[in-house]
């Protein structure tokens, strides 16, 4: 063997946790049908578009002195574990000829669960349209999903469902149908993913993302559970107690494997009460989740069957997730047959998610199934409302920059906190004159106040003219306005010096009450700090994402290399970390980095100056 050959083994050597994502994974033993498994090849093409060098660290997957650079032995072990295609019903129909070699060892699955494009209801066709699991990794005591997708059509997609019979990837004549995915949606993932995870969002992750040519890619993504609730909630639709059971059962072990629910609350659980024990720890990790997207105006598509959201409260699946600049809340995804809910509904599903699985611990309890609404007001359902009023109000205390105690000081006035959070809300709720319209993408009604303005610069006022200065009323409104304003929305009213004198009274109480024994002058200084993180300027919306990635794959075809995009999406990422009370990887460089493309990167900072009130 030569020695270039040694070396290259030898440094192959130090990737081999990238071999247990294999196929197999251990839902495939938990219930049955569960999923359908696919045998899959390896392309044997494609390039490393983005890999996330932190997160690989995390997993263990790479050493954790690993430069943050992509090497030919690390991107050819990529390929081979990730470039993926499966070899489907249309290619098994059609007797595809393909290369044995390039045949993995183990089928891939396809997992089932419920999606409400699809005609049954039940989860009887419905799942992974076009991914498959690719494994699971432990390390350090943690457990990881990992799973494609853009790897090829599957009998469950909505496209072969109402064609009723094998479709070939790639092929266009049926919606989501075609099993690939696109360039630039991986991009977009890979970025938005990240900045959440910054923020102490709870979410998947994207590791890595195939460029495969052609605008085409396979997106990575990993999380320490990738599990829905629609994944169980098929069983429940269609009566089966045993794989209800069992999926239940697979839910609890990895929590509490993974330490994301504490292991002494269910040690001593009797078999009947852990059920109920598990709906409760739902209960109060989706009215959390439920709150943040409230506050931080995070449009999740959250609905009935359970399919946008990770079992754990996370988002997954950024199809359609987007982060508003303000209050957007009539905004509706148009999803061709449907539009969606909007970011008021998405606490009143969470809730009805909690509700289910209410139903769920009560059925593997009695063995009898009772109607839902049994469990409208039971007092898991209940204790989702009161954690969710309270991890609300923590939220926005948080995002206007109080700490942790400051909080708590300000919530033991509950009186005086409820007062302000209506005038909040008052400001924050209000709409532009006129009427809903369309958008790209859906309808919207805009919001006519910026509230996160007011939040950054009020504490900037007070410290340059002291504490006891009003904003003037004029100079409070314009801060506020939107740019969605219309003519008629500039011209301030009296109604909006009532509010405006009102809030700003309150908003100084809240100062009062955080400072405790102290004087509100003696905490300002490190409140107006949190508050100007927290309220930022450059904030990625939705509409701002997709112009950037719009642009990103431009510049791919102009010959943008791989190592540029990746210094131009770690650049975006990584000046999100520093969020207060967010504890992130010790593996993320925070530390000032060259930009490779100063031009490019400042056209991306224009987009999100331009888009930072958007949807």
């Amino acid at each position: 063997m030569s020695l270039k050959a040694n070396i290259k083994n030898h440094a192959f050597d130090e990737y081999t946790l990238f071999d247990k994502l294999d196929g197999t994974h251990p839902w495939m033993q938990t219930v049955q049908d569960g999923y359908v498994p696919y045998r899959v090849r390896e392309l044997r093409t494609g390039k490393v578009g983005y890999f996330n060098y932190a997160l690989a660290k995390e997993m263990g997957l790479i050493s954790a002195t690993h430069d943050s650079k992509m090497t030919e032995v690390l991107e050819q072990k990529l390929l081979e574990t990730f470039s993926l295609q499966i070899i489907n019903e249309y290619d098994e129909l059609n007797k595809k000829r393909i290369n044995p070699d390039s045949i993995k060892p183990n089928k891939y699955m396809a997992s089932r669960y419920l999606q409400l494009q699809h005609a049954n209801k039940q989860g009887k066709t419905s799942g992974d349209g076009r991914g498959i699991w690719n494994g699971v990794i432990e390390n350090r005591g943690r457990i990881w999903d990992v799973s494609s997708r853009g790897t090829g059509v599957t009998c469950l997609a909505p496209g072969a469902v109402q064609a009723n019979r094998p479709l070939k990837t790639g092929g266009g004549d049926f919606g989501y149908g075609c099993g690939q995915a696109e360039l630039d949606e991986l991009y977009g993932a890979a970025i938005l993913a990240e900045v959440f995870h910054l923020q102490g969002i709870a979410t998947e992750r994207v590791l890595c993302v195939i460029d495969l040519g052609k605008g085409y890619g396979i997106g990575v993504r990993a999380a320490p559970n990738l599990l829905r609730p629609a994944h169980i909630f098929r069983y429940l639709k269609q009566n089966r107690y045993q794989d209800l059971k069992a999926s239940m059962d697979y839910l609890l072990d990895r929590q509490v494997s993974n330490r994301q629910w504490n292991p002494q609350l269910f040690q001593n659980a009797k078999n009947n009460t852990k059920y109920d024990l598990i709906a409760s720890e739902i209960s109060k990790s989706f009215a959390n989740f439920a709150a943040v997207l409230d506050i931080d105006y995070i449009f999740a598509w959250l609905d009935w069957d359970g399919d946008n959201v990770l079992a754990d409260a996370g988002i997954i699946d950024y199809g359609s997730v987007r982060q508003f600049g303000i209050r957007h809340d009539q905004y509706r995804y148009d999803d061709v047959q449907r539009f969606s809910t909007n970011l008021n509904e998405q606490r009143r599903k969470a809730r009805l998610l909690v509700q289910v699985f209410t139903q769920i611990s009560d059925y593997l309890k009695t063995k009898e199934k009772k109607p839902l609404t049994t469990f409208a007001k039971h007092s898991v359902v209940q204790a989702f409302d009161q954690q969710f009023e309270l991890h609300r109000s923590h939220r926005l205390l948080y995002r206007m920059g109080f700490n942790q105690v400051q909080r708590e000081n300000i919530l033991k006035h509950k009186e005086q906190f409820k007062k302000f959070n209506e005038e909040f809300s008052y400001f924050e709720k209000a709409k532009i004159s006129g009427k809903k319209s369309k958008v790209a993408d859906g309808v919207n009604h805009p919001a006519l106040f910026n509230m996160r303005a007011i939040l950054k610069e009020l504490p900037d006022y007070y410290m340059k003219f002291g504490f006891e200065t009003d904003m003037g009323d004029q100079q409070f409104y314009q801060t506020i306005l939107s740019s969605f304003a219309k003519q008629r929305d500039t011209r301030m009213r009296e109604k909006h010096v009532k509010h405006i004198r009102h809030f700003q009274s309150l908003y100084k109480k809240m100062l009062i009450f955080a400072a405790g024994k102290q004087k509100p002058k003696a905490i300002l200084s490190g409140f107006q700090q949190r508050a100007k993180n927290l309220n930022r300027e450059d904030r990625i919306t939705g509409n701002a994402l997709i112009q950037i990635v719009n642009e990103l794959m431009a510049q791919i075809k102009k010959g943008l290399n791989h190592q540029q995009v990746q210094s131009m999406i770690d650049q975006l990422v990584f000046s999100y970390v520093g969020a207060p009370e967010v504890n992130v990887s010790r593996f993320l460089e925070a530390k000032p980095r060259r930009i490779s493309n100063p031009d490019l990167y400042n056209k991306f900072m224009n987009l999100v100056a331009e888009h930072s009130e958007d949807i």
